[in-house]
């Protein structure tokens, strides 16, 4: 096969522009910090990369996820703590009151301020987060409770239907993230505080008659105690889980780290490798290509 210039020139210059190329992409891998920038460039690489950032953006949303059912969590906690508070408030006014030396007029007085306390649990259990109703399990959208002008307390039934409002936060898994409505604000609740109110506005009520609601106010406290203790079960699974998902993240994201970013050190080393053979092509190509049949007649 016969050799010509033409041939030597094309393939020199053919091999300088492949050469070229490749420096190229060690740049825009110094630049970039990624293997490639174009799926063309290796497709292995860019599905694989597809598939991790797909698992890392999955335990992304369940991160957020158990984020906001601690959020939800503690805000319930919270508004528990309250709620004792206010409980244990009209258990001590209903001692005070039970003494047959208060008069009609401070029995009234302390019926007022439990009819104030009676507002204030209505207002607790209307508690939001983010525009939503923590207490009104599915339809966060509307208030647990509503109060009439004559102090009466009606609880939203499609909330007491729907209590359980659940919260995917991992494969499979899925947890209520709220107080059940059932369990503390019940119609019960505020049916016992309206009978105290009426007892103490009543004059001819005695002591005794005042002092009974007390059994009923502390099997309130105790459901509310119950309800605390079953949201600090669910705070300490959720922890759980979400230290568990930090870890898969964590891993995810290393893994997609390696199959995606470049290896610095390498690519510089390769970088000059590369450097190197086109300076020592662009050397050659410049003593082949300059001769020609003019350069032998001289």
């Amino acid at each position: 096969m016969r050799i010509t210039q033409g041939m030597m020139t094309n393939n020199i210059l053919q091999n300088m522009s492949m050469g070229y190329g490749k420096l190229a992409d060690y740049q825009n891998q110094l630049a970039t910090g990624k293997k490639i920038t174009r799926p063309s460039q290796n497709p292995v690489v860019a599905s694989m990369g597809i598939a991790y950032r797909t698992d890392v953006n999955h335990i992304t949303q369940y991160q957020k996820n158990a984020t906001t059912a601690d959020k939800w969590l503690q805000s319930s906690d919270s508004g528990l703590s309250q709620v004792n508070d206010v409980l244990n408030s009209i258990r001590e006014l209903t001692v005070q009151a039970s003494n047959d030396t208060y008069t009609s007029d401070q029995r009234q007085a302390i019926a007022g301020q439990v009819g104030q306390l009676t507002q204030q649990l209505v207002t607790i259990g209307n508690t939001q987060v983010g525009g939503q109703y923590i207490f009104s399990g599915e339809d966060t959208q509307n208030p647990l409770l509503t109060q009439d002008s004559s102090g009466a307390v009606s609880i939203n039934q499609k909330a007491l239907a729907n209590p359980d409002l659940t919260i995917s936060v991992s494969d499979g898994i899925s947890m209520p993230v709220n107080v059940n409505p059932n369990q503390v604000f019940t119609s019960s609740l505020f049916s016992d505080l309206n009978d105290l109110k009426n007892a103490l506005n009543n004059p001819s009520s005695t002591g005794q008659q005042i002092g009974s609601f007390l059994d009923k106010i502390d099997t309130h406290l105790n459901d509310t105690s119950s309800a605390q203790a079953d949201v600090g079960a669910k705070q300490s699974r959720i922890n759980m889980i979400s230290s568990q998902l930090d870890s898969q993240n964590t891993m995810a994201t290393q893994i997609m780290s390696n199959n995606e970013d470049a290896d610095f050190a390498a690519t510089v080393v390769n970088m000059n490798q590369q450097q190197n053979v086109y300076n020592a092509s662009l050397a050659v190509g410049a003593k082949i290509i300059q001769q020609s049949l003019v350069d032998f007649l001289k």
